[in-house]
């Protein structure tokens, strides 16, 4: 794809800073170097006077240029590195800007020309908005991965493997009497289509890995009224994140922080307290916990060790761990509890997030395994395997030969190797302006 126009954008953070880096691509990207710094050369930093329009100095910086196709987007591209004041930011995009054919970039504009330009395909633009918005450790080396391809390879060899599949197929279906066509061809191909059907089901159970990698492993704390929940909350969080008092029903709504255990994103959420008689508005905080807890990765049932109270129905189906607090002010009988714990001294809740940080990496399994990073992805697998499956059962070979381009089609279109206009806008709004 050529541009007509440049863009611009600074793609650096936020300023002040101690460098400004601002992006350009396009067309106009050499003229705009030229006129800006003088000549350059290609791919090689360069240390000089950067004038306005009007010949005066602007600042002393870094100037590269990289020849397209062989940079980032496959046009012209060329950064400038500056002292990162917001004074000289601004007069060098108005100067760059003032040229003409030159505009402000727009979000994820870049790496949109990039897509277009076969530099990336649409899986690896994805992993690359999650490697630049990554906070742990886990979810850089996900998106790293990711963008480094290993997440498009399963996906175009499988749509190879159909490709191939749908070739032979057509083949004995138009050339049957052909000698040089292999004699029935059938039973390879359904066999590595059952086979396909197989992995892609496997592939598809790992979102759940992915979902807890992008947005972190869930724990609810439930328990009953001055249980302790926001005291233990406060202590995860480490701050004053909740309000404790000693009247029931403090907390109605839900709490959330968010911590790096061993560089997993884990995310613990504080709720009402449950009991039978409560009023109009604390009832609907008890309900909201209720359905927060049946959807998270672990539940924290926690129990006053010194004045236990009933909390009638917990979820069933969550991995669970029965909490005793307040151990400062009581020892707990042996076995009543899966741990026991004190906010208030600290007993206990250095193994109980150990044994949090355990579980999240139970569930996340293998880093090294290639997982389906968006439900997007997962959409068009499921609608790919149906196509397999109802191709592995049919009786016509045409109709089974439409089958698998169905869903040769689906996979082609998770890489963007088949139209997804549709998709390009939503995909690449989600990128800051400067990517």
């Amino acid at each position: 794809m050529t541009s007509k126009d440049s863009i611009v954008a600074l793609s650096s953070g936020r300023l002040p800073a101690g460098i400004a880096v601002i992006r350009i691509s396009g067309p106009h990207t050499r003229f705009v170097v030229e006129t800006i710094a003088g000549p350059v050369k290609d791919r090689v930093a360069m240390l000089r006077s950067l004038k306005a329009a009007d010949a005066s100095v602007i600042d002393h910086g870094l100037v590269l240029f990289f020849p397209g196709p062989g940079s980032f987007t496959g046009e012209d591209v060329a950064e400038f590195q500056v002292h990162g004041s917001r004074a000289v930011a601004a007069k060098m995009l108005e100067t760059i800007t003032g040229i003409e054919g030159v505009r402000h970039a727009e979000p994820g504009e870049f790496t949109r020309r990039a897509f277009l330009n076969g530099k990336l395909d649409l899986v690896e633009t994805e992993a690359l908005a999650d490697l630049v918005n990554a906070e742990t450790e886990a979810q850089r080396r996900f998106a790293l991965r990711n963008a480094d391809g290993a997440q498009s390879e399963v996906y175009s060899s499988w749509r190879r493997r159909l490709i191939h599949a749908r070739a032979m197929i057509e083949a004995e279906i138009d050339f049957a009497d052909e000698e040089d066509v292999p004699g029935s061809v059938s039973e390879a191909v359904w066999s590595d289509v059952a086979k396909m059907i197989d992995e892609v089901g496997r592939h598809i159970q790992g979102f759940k890995a992915a979902e807890i990698i992008r947005d972190g492993f869930e724990v609810v704390i439930l328990g009953a009224p001055n249980a302790g929940k926001s005291s233990l909350f406060n202590a995860l969080a480490r701050r004053e994140a909740a309000i404790v008092t000693d009247e029931p029903g403090t907390t109605r709504d839900l709490l959330e922080v968010v911590l790096d255990l061993n560089g997993m994103r884990v995310r613990i959420v504080d709720t009402a307290g449950l009991r039978e008689r409560a009023g109009k508005v604390e009832t609907i905080g008890i309900e909201r916990a209720r359905a927060k807890a049946g959807g998270a990765d672990l539940v924290l049932l926690l129990e006053d060790i010194v004045d236990p109270q009933p909390v009638g129905a917990v979820p069933t189906g969550v991995p669970l761990l029965k909490i005793g607090t307040k151990a400062d002010l009581k020892h707990a009988s042996e076995g009543a509890y899966d741990w026991v714990i004190s906010s208030k001294d600290g007993t206990g809740l250095s193994g109980l997030l150990d044994e949090i940080g355990r579980r999240a990496a139970l569930a996340i399994g293998d880093a090294g395994d290639v997982l389906p990073s968006r439900l997007r992805h997962v959409e068009l697998l499921k609608e790919a395997k149906e196509f397999l499956a109802a191709a592995l059962a049919g009786q016509s070979q045409e109709l089974r030969a439409e089958e698998l381009r169905l869903a040769t089609d689906r996979l082609g279109r998770i890489v963007g190797a088949v139209d997804v206009e549709d998709m390009l806008d939503v995909i690449f709004s989600q990128f800051c302006i400067g990517k």
